[in-house]
């Protein structure tokens, strides 16, 4: 009698710290997704916006969860080239080449990234436009860097200040990032990660499609495939609109 109650007692005893152990193997709830999948960019396109929705297990706020969306364009190389004073004339100088550029990077959160995470799980992640792997030919230091970011920014399409994440009914959630008129086409990267103690523990990945339709996919796909054609065909249009300008002032 003694030896099933010490057995009883043993497992109740037992039995939250099973339950304890079940709860922290169960992985963090995350769920998100986008309003929309495919944008298509026409000859009329003057931008749109990424929507990203979702939901969470627990509450978000400081004391709870937190969350942030990072959002990456396709990569490409671009050019910057520093313009010099000659003799009261400014001429192209020195120039770097960079490969591996995110042709659009945006990010939000809940809160800001320096309340949320520690900087090593930051530099990890690389939450941050200085942190991206960036591979620099040619003319070497951080001004030609500095003036990439700049051109990017003044695009639109490098958004590098904290956009906030609006949070409804303490676990529903959903971000709002521009996509510019000049947005480049092909997948992009949408990552939701979910903040728990400023680490993540959970992330998901989401891909859009930006695609070229109609009269600009015709245009883009010649520019690309039929380079010399195209070219003539823009000296032959530049030439009749000088034409046609030149006879309509005459009349005038």
């Amino acid at each position: 009698m003694m030896r099933a109650a010490c057995l009883l007692l043993l497992l109740l005893l037992g039995l939250p710290a099973a339950r304890a152990q079940e709860a922290a193997a169960v992985p963090p709830s995350l769920t998100a997704e986008l309003s929309v999948r495919r944008v298509e960019v026409t000859t009329a396109f003057s931008g749109a916006e990424i929507l990203v929705f979702g939901a969470t297990e627990r509450l978000i706020g400081p004391e709870g969860d937190e969350v942030l969306v990072l959002v990456i364009g396709p990569e490409t190389s671009m050019m910057v080239r520093q313009k010099v004073n000659a003799m009261g004339f400014w001429i192209n100088g020195p120039s770097a080449r960079f490969n591996r550029v995110p042709s659009y990077w945006a990010l939000a959160s809940t809160r800001p990234l320096t309340a949320m995470l520690d900087r090593v799980e930051r530099a990890d992640l690389r939450l941050a436009l200085d942190q991206l792997p960036l591979v620099q030919l040619g003319a070497q230091g951080p001004t030609f860097r500095n003036a990439l970011a700049n051109l990017q920014q003044e695009a639109g399409l490098w958004v590098d200040r904290d956009r906030p994440i609006e949070v409804s009914g303490g676990r529903l959630f959903h971000a709002r990032l521009p996509l510019p008129a000049t947005v480049a086409h092909g997948l992009y990267q949408v990552q939701v990660m979910l903040v728990r103690n400023r680490r993540v523990v959970a992330r998901q990945e989401l891909r859009l499609d930006v695609v070229r339709t109609g009269t600009s996919a015709f245009i883009a796909d010649v520019a690309r495939e039929q380079p010399v054609l195209y070219a003539i065909a823009c000296i032959i249009m530049a030439g009749l609109a000088g034409w046609i300008g030149s006879v309509v002032f005459r009349r005038g």
